[in-house]
């Protein structure tokens, strides 16, 4: 893997000590769990803004602005993924200089991975704007619906430049260990949200413009609480240095670069699975809305594992200790299944409630029936996908990750949901689940393969 060029101009000396490699040392298990939790919380909160928003606008009694939420929350998807992707590249390279013992280099590459990814998401931003009605219609939104998705989208999207820069400040903190404060990142933004989304969208009655405001307003708070964290608080930003910058973007986009676009195979999947459910009418694409926003809170322990792995994995590749490696590997996997098999329990318990929580009817409700029930299940293949992405980011071979996540997107998904559109929108959801089951099992055997070959 590329490593930060110590010929190139040096960080700032910081007269804080070095916190030094926590993972090194002490029960894995511990490490994965700590990391895991408090990382979870924190994507958790993330995704809670949009289960949030979406409780609240269902609350309105109108089908067209659920699915029209719907729509905007796959647009946003690109973007959101495409971050997490630059948070796994950031925590990986960061963390196994810091497993070097190399803070000074760390410090520097922290800067310049800030300054790159706010580039990355104006660029972003700006592109889906000029292409947003094209993008929508693609996805087959018509009418009301579309209006409806395009004004959400014309408030909220600018915004998601904060979003962006504030998820990589939690990528520096979840690198040096503090997993508290990066969970605080996101967790405080989600609070927000909770406490204005009533205020706004009933209270001063602006209904679905009311939820895209405090959008925005909750990722202005996590900005400023990433940045606090990242800069005052573990002063792990040095002075921008641009002689070196090309070398960090290299070393960066070296895990980063195949990260996102591991990443960006998910929304892809997604939104051929929303066109398909599209044509069965906007109860199907609430429908559907639910499902997607409820997903990431109810799994959010699985998907938190590819960042939360990566830091104990990395650490311990710097630290040339491929023992615990390997060790960390079956861990991360154990702690998985057991997280699977508790999130499916709770969400066939709460089905019922959930439907009515969030006014689903006819077609919506036989969907959130049956995810609830049994299709939950091909959560244990995906979690094995982000596990195998975990070790194939952090390990020296980023794009076997790459290869796998599209295979499952494209050949895992589309065929599959193809067929179920002939038949309803419940097998379209039993079709995606197939393809995971597939590619998930075998990116596990390649990623378990991987590791057994370490320090030969």
């Amino acid at each position: 893997m590329t490593t930060p060029n110590p010929s190139s101009a040096p960080a700032a000396a910081n007269p804080k000590p070095s916190p030094g490699p926590r993972f090194v040392t002490g029960s894995l298990m511990r490490h994965i769990g700590v990391m895991a939790g408090t990382g979870a919380i924190g994507l958790i909160a993330i995704f809670a803004v949009d289960l949030i928003n979406l409780l609240y606008v269902s609350m309105l009694g109108e089908q067209a602005i659920a699915a029209a939420v719907g729509f905007a929350g796959v647009v946003g998807f690109f973007h959101l993924s495409l971050y997490i992707g630059m948070l796994i590249g950031i925590t990986a390279v960061v963390s196994r200089t810091i497993g070097a013992h190399r803070m000074a280099d760390a410090r520097a590459l922290a800067t310049s991975s800030l300054l790159i990814t706010a580039a990355i998401a104006v660029v972003l931003s700006a592109a889906t704007l000029v292409f947003l009605e094209p993008l929508l219609h693609l996805l087959g939104a018509r009418g009301r619906v579309l209006e409806l998705a395009h004004r959400f989208l014309l408030i909220t999207l600018p915004s998601s430049v904060l979003l962006g820069v504030g998820m990589a400040c939690s990528a520096l903190l979840r690198s040096v260990g503090d997993a508290r404060r990066a969970m605080l990142v996101t967790l405080l933004p989600a609070v927000v949200t909770a406490v204005l989304d009533p205020l706004f969208i009933f209270g001063l009655g602006l209904g679905l413009d009311g939820a895209a405001i405090v959008l925005v307003l909750a990722r202005c708070v996590l900005l400023a609480v990433g940045l606090y964290g990242a800069w005052s608080v573990q002063k792990l930003l040095a002075p921008l240095h641009f002689k070196r910058l090309r070398s960090d973007a290299r070393t960066l986009f070296a895990v980063a670069g195949p990260a996102v676009l591991t990443n960006l195979a998910t929304p892809v999947g997604a939104a051929f699975v929303t066109h398909s459910v599209a044509q069965f009418g906007a109860s199907a694409v609430a429908g559907q809305a639910t499902i997607d926003r409820l997903t990431p809170v109810a799994f959010g322990l699985i998907y938190s594992l590819s960042g939360a792995v990566g830091p104990v994995l990395a650490q311990n590749l710097g630290a040339r200790q491929f023992d615990r490696v390997r060790e960390g590997l079956r861990a991360s996997l154990w702690f998985m299944v057991a997280s699977v098999a508790l999130a499916w329990l709770l969400l066939a318990l709460l089905q019922g409630p959930l439907i009515q929580l969030f006014s689903l009817q006819g077609v919506a409700a036989d969907m959130l029936h049956a995810f609830c029930a049994w299709i939950a299940a091909s959560f244990f293949f995906m979690g094995a996908l982000f596990v195998a992405n975990s070790a194939f980011n952090n390990l020296g071979h980023p794009l076997w990750s790459t290869g796998f996540n599209w295979a499952r997107a494209t050949l895992g998904t589309i065929p599959f949901a193809w067929w179920g559109a002939h038949y309803g929108p419940i097998e379209v959801l039993a079709g995606q689940a197939a393809g995971a089951a597939l590619f998930g099992s075998l990116a596990l055997w390649v990623a378990f393969r991987l590791t057994a070959g370490l320090g030969r």
